[in-house]
């Protein structure tokens, strides 16, 4: 376990992604700080699973998408590990609705942007000082399939804008980061939904999937290995990357061919 030792900081973590994405670091000997904003019963559930992996784990409450949040976020895990090696930005909110930009009202517009950018922001600036001081980091972002074209998205403006928004600082922040020994990527997840985002690939590989060019549909897993990978010693001249996780789907020009 190539990774034993390490701290691993996975935001929105008790559901979905990030859950799977925790459990397989901690399967590779991280210990785990897990972030949850209401769902305080799976996160709970989650840090008893990873315990029995014989790592350690805590779970933390906070909103990321605000200043106070982010800080709690770091300085409670901090305090508990000592420092945090790896950062998995995974929380973001997203609104599942398709609506014109002219449909949103302020308070979402204000939401998405927080949660999906400037919160990812404040948390790794919060967090960076550690990581150079140790000169090891791993910084990893997650946006959407695409997001790295800046292609237009309709029905869904202000969430592309916050993630295209991402890709940009996830490239200038590698370049920065690099003399430190911290790279920094970013995850552009598929269309997974629902339980898949916590199956593994054995579980679903005999499924089909009508919209997916590889037939069956992605998974948790999916996402969880690339991020294994970009955490790896040996993985340390890969930075600055987009790496879509889709199976060659795209979703935006699908929703695009469903407006006509």
């Amino acid at each position: 376990m190539e990774l034993k030792g390490r701290t691993a900081l996975v935001t929105g973590s008790a559901k979905g992604l990030g859950k799977r994405t925790a459990i397989q670091l901690a399967e590779q000997g991280c210990n785990v700080v897990l972030n949850y904003y209401e769902s305080e019963l799976e996160a709970e559930q989650v840090r008893r699973q990873i315990e029995q992996l014989g790592v350690r784990a805590i779970t933390v409450q906070a909103d990321i998408s605000s200043a106070e949040g982010a800080e709690k976020l770091a300085s409670e895990a901090e305090r508990w590990a000592g420092g945090v090696d790896i950062l998995v930005n995974n929380a973001g909110p997203f609104v599942r609705e398709r609506r014109l930009f002219s449909e949103y009202d302020d308070a979402t517009i204000i939401r998405l942007l927080h949660g999906n950018l400037l919160g990812v922001m404040l948390l790794d600036h919060r967090l960076l000082p550690g990581m150079r001081s140790r000169r090891w980091g791993r910084i990893i972002h997650f946006g959407y399939g695409h997001a790295g074209e800046a292609r237009a998205w309709p029905h869904r403006a202000v969430y592309a804008a916050a993630k295209t928004g991402l890709v940009s600082f996830t490239k200038s922040l590698a370049v920065e980061e690099a003399p430190f020994g911290i790279t920094v990527n970013l995850l552009g997840p598929g269309d997974i939904r629902g339980a898949n985002k916590e199956r593994t690939i054995e579980e679903v590989e005999h499924e089909y999937d009508s919209e997916s060019p590889m037939g069956r549909p992605g998974t948790g897993e999916d996402v969880a290995r690339v991020v294994l990978f970009l955490c790896e010693p040996k993985s340390n001249f890969l930075t600055g990357n987009v790496i879509d996780v889709t199976g060659g789907f795209d979703p935006i020009r699908a929703n695009i061919k469903g407006m006509f």
